[in-house]
């Protein structure tokens, strides 16, 4: 019996850069991929973001919001300077911001685009005094 794996996929025109985009922005393993187009980001619970680039014989995948990858913190019980320490670092790699940071009842959230215009949305749950 073969074992079955669910990963998100994400089509790149540059699959290294996104990769270490990704990677560095995250703390995740940078993994080849099955070809020089291709790369895995790997995080520590076993969740894989895989970088491709289309083939030129199909048209590239539109961009949108009907499904992006959000990266999840630990909770936090003043969650926005830990988001802005991570849009921050976001930035500094080539991300773009979409929507400015902002609290709300369940945490803080922002929305940037990747280098290639990839949404993402980096969330920090709030903590209450009784989960931690």
């Amino acid at each position: 019996m073969n074992a079955m794996q669910i990963s998100w996929v994400l089509a790149a025109e540059d699959t290294n850069r996104l990769g270490r985009f990704y990677s560095e922005l995250f703390q995740a393993g940078l993994l080849p991929g099955v070809a020089d187009h291709h790369c895995i980001v790997q995080f520590s619970d076993g969740t894989r973001l895989e970088i491709y680039k289309p083939s030129s014989k199909r048209p590239f995948p539109t961009k949108g919001r009907a499904l992006a990858p959000c990266l999840r913190l630990s909770p936090s019980r003043d969650p926005l300077p830990e988001l802005q320490r991570l849009v921050s670092t976001a930035l500094q790699q080539g991300g773009s911001l979409v929507e400015d940071a902002r609290v709300e009842p369940f945490g803080a959230e922002a929305w940037i685009h990747d280098p290639e215009g990839n949404p993402l949305l980096l969330l920090v749950p709030l903590a209450s005094a009784a989960s931690m």
